[in-house]
């Protein structure tokens, strides 16, 4: 990758973060809180990677994005991961790949905003399993950067807060990393997606992007009235487990995982119409792609 960054160099660090986050709310493709892709190209969708380097490396190969601009790429859930080092989470840096990624493509590079990334950003806890991830995030920070650590703390957070929270296709298909739970609805503001997010749609329990990533368990009946809500057709998803990789999304969509050793991710023909039925066909798990040694940096 050119003009990679020095990913310990706190100045060049908050540079490339706030050049990041300017890409993605400047993207001619950004309407409100949404990405709208054409009905040309491919997409690769994810689901969640929580601090998969490898993976990372897997995808990227697979998306094949600087051989046409038609390609496009989302990324979610990237940070958090089970594996510290010295009892630290060290995920910042994969935060600052996809902030490389966005700068030198940022019409093709989509990181969708999730719940670990809310998190981090409004600093409540979630737990992957080791404690509270958002403090052995920061205590990584505060270990790389010293006194200038709260300061890539504040940049980090003002990327994540320029993430869109969904992606649409002209064809009819919806990517977020999950969709409001069918009880949360009263308070889940529709046209949340036609607008720029604020501080109140972050809020637990009530606003709209926390309540669009945290939902889970979604029945068939909830996914057709959010279709016909939200005008869409089908959906993509992560944050819920899937054992092998993929499951199927009622007849609506599909569940991704792009971080445990069935890991996979969706082809996705943006010419074509959505049937969700047959996009078992259209899943590549990441062991049958080649290397994934991890990027430098």
């Amino acid at each position: 990758m050119p003009d990679e960054t020095n990913f310990t160099d706190a100045a060049a660090v908050i540079d490339l973060l706030d050049r990041a986050a300017e890409a993605l709310r400047r993207s001619p493709r950004r309407h409100g809180c949404t990405v709208r892709l054409p009905a040309r190209g491919r997409l690769i969708v994810t689901g969640d990677l929580h601090d998969n380097p490898f993976h990372l490396a897997k995808i990227l190969r697979l998306a094949a994005l600087d051989a046409s601009s038609d390609h496009h790429l989302i990324l979610h859930e990237l940070i958090h991961g089970e594996n510290l080092i010295n009892g630290m989470d060290f995920s910042h840096r994969m935060i600052l790949r996809a902030a490389e990624l966005v700068v030198r493509l940022p019409d093709q590079v989509h990181p969708l905003l999730a719940n670990h990334e809310l998190s981090q950003m409004t600093g409540r806890g979630v737990s992957k399993g080791a404690g509270d991830a958002v403090a052995l995030f920061n205590d990584a920070v505060e270990f790389t950067f010293g006194d200038e650590a709260e300061a890539v703390i504040h940049a980090i957070n003002r990327f994540f807060r320029a993430w869109p929270l969904a992606l649409i296709t002209e064809s009819g298909v919806l990517c977020a990393h999950s969709l409001p739970a069918e009880h949360a609805m009263s308070h889940f503001d529709p046209s949340v997606l036609a607008r720029e997010l604020t501080e109140e749609d972050y809020q637990p329990r009530t606003g709209s992007a926390y309540l669009m990533v945290w939902g889970r368990r979604h029945s068939q009946a909830h996914l057709d009235r959010l279709a016909g809500v939200l005008g869409v057709k089908a959906f993509c998803i992560g944050h819920e487990h899937a054992e092998s990789g993929s499951e199927p999304l009622g007849t609506r969509g599909i569940i991704l995982n792009s971080d445990h050793e069935n890991a996979a991710v969706l082809m996705l023909d943006l010419a074509a119409e959505p049937r969700p039925e047959e996009w078992v066909w259209a899943v590549r798990p990441l062991s049958s792609i080649g290397g994934g040694e991890a990027m430098e940096g």
